[in-house]
């Protein structure tokens, strides 16, 4: 039953943040912010689908136990493209809400991204394990906690600043992602079951997405 609720969840969200993307890019007519908004969305699907679709295949056949590296090698790929995620949702902020200058801001937003990506390099993650140190997990995503923590607070001070209700819960969206993947990392090794707590990570994510995706059609 784990196998067939995942895998058609994991299938339903790729394709759907994917296809999203995609138009939006394509139906973003000169404007740079939903144009940058869909290579953002497809970053999301296409950095999941490194680790969702090993997963799904080992949930389908011969377990996860069987699928290791390949595992692994997503998870360390999902790590990256996040980061850059979030980089992009920086500039979507800055386009959004015409920002200019704020160049510490800037330099603190690729400093944590730096530090995020530098750290999930460290052969001490132990990627390809079975079981990866815990303490390796949180020291990468203190930086990328923290890089949330910005983009969460930019958000919600120029939504509120301007009036923005097409964007008023996109502070929201990205505390809700947070708030479920922390006990991922910090409890899943040890208690499989908060594992589960990855789907609403994922319709947090997909709300973010279709947040601009539905911006854009009412403009």
């Amino acid at each position: 039953m784990q196998a067939i609720v995942e895998t058609v969840f994991d299938t339903v969200y790729l394709i759907s943040v994917i296809t999203i993307g995609i138009l939006m890019i394509l139906k973003s007519k000169g404007n740079n912010q939903y144009k940058l908004f869909g290579i953002m969305a497809i970053v999301l699907g296409v950095g999941d689908s490194f680790h969702l679709i090993p997963r799904a295949l080992a949930l389908c056949t011969t377990g996860l136990e069987n699928f290791t590296t390949a595992l692994g090698i997503g998870k360390f790929i999902t790590s990256i493209t996040m980061t850059i995620f979030y980089i992009i949702l920086y500039y979507v902020w800055r386009l959004r809400y015409h920002v200019k200058g704020q160049k510490g801001v800037t330099a603190v937003v690729y400093v944590l991204s730096a530090l995020r990506i530098s750290l999930c390099l460290f052969p001490q993650n132990q990627w390809l394990s079975e079981v990866s140190p815990i303490s390796w997990g949180i020291y990468r995503n203190i930086p990328f906690a923290l890089l949330g923590l910005l983009i969460i607070v930019l958000f919600y001070k120029s939504a509120k600043e301007n009036h923005d209700i097409s964007f008023k819960w996109m502070w929201l969206t990205i505390v809700l992602s947070f708030g479920f993947y922390i006990p991922v990392v910090l409890f899943a090794d040890a208690i499989p079951m908060v594992g589960m707590l990855m789907i609403p990570k994922t319709c947090a994510y997909v709300w973010t997405v279709v947040i601009g995706y539905k911006d854009m059609q009412r403009s």
